[in-house]
């Protein structure tokens, strides 16, 4: 018995009419997103940079050569809006992370730029992440891994188009 349970047993208790399936399901992931996360958070801030910050670089390296994207690619690859992404490239540009440049094919418009700074920060963040997580995950025999990541992208898609 975890504290989920406890949680469900208690609702169960107070509340027996309440289906209460859902909360184990979904008490579980977020329970498991935030310490996964925490413990990411605490290995991208000894590169320097925040979970956003990192999760510019990580879009930016994802793209592949020349490691550009313009704002507005960003911010959809992000789903935040341009707003929302204007402080965090600030602060990337700032440490020398990341430049903004106008773009050659928009005199309008902005591109965004990976350095070569901003690559290794990148490369040894996701790599030290997935560390992270492979950690975590490698503890279930690998059929329950891979019946997980499907049972996860079902409900994930149920979720998104439900």
């Amino acid at each position: 018995m975890d504290d989920i349970d406890r949680i469900v047993e208690q609702w169960g208790r107070e509340r027996p009419e309440l289906q209460t399936e859902a909360m184990a399901v979904f008490g579980r992931i977020y329970r498991l997103a935030r310490i996964i996360g925490d413990r990411q958070e605490k290995v991208y801030d000894a590169l320097g940079v925040n979970r956003g910050e990192f999760d510019v670089l990580a879009a930016l390296r994802r793209a592949g050569e020349p490691f550009q994207l313009s704002p507005k690619q960003l911010s959809a690859s992000l789903m935040l809006t341009t707003g929302g992404m204007t402080g965090r490239l600030d602060r990337l540009e700032k440490a020398g992370l990341a430049t903004r440049s106008p773009d050659p094919a928009d005199r309008r418009g902005l591109v965004i730029t990976l350095t070569a700074r901003g690559r290794e920060v990148a490369d040894e963040a996701v790599a030290a992440g997935l560390d992270i997580q492979r950690e975590v995950l490698e503890r279930l025999p690998e059929a329950g891994r891979r019946d997980l990541s499907a049972l996860l992208r079902d409900l994930l898609a149920a979720a998104e188009h439900g």
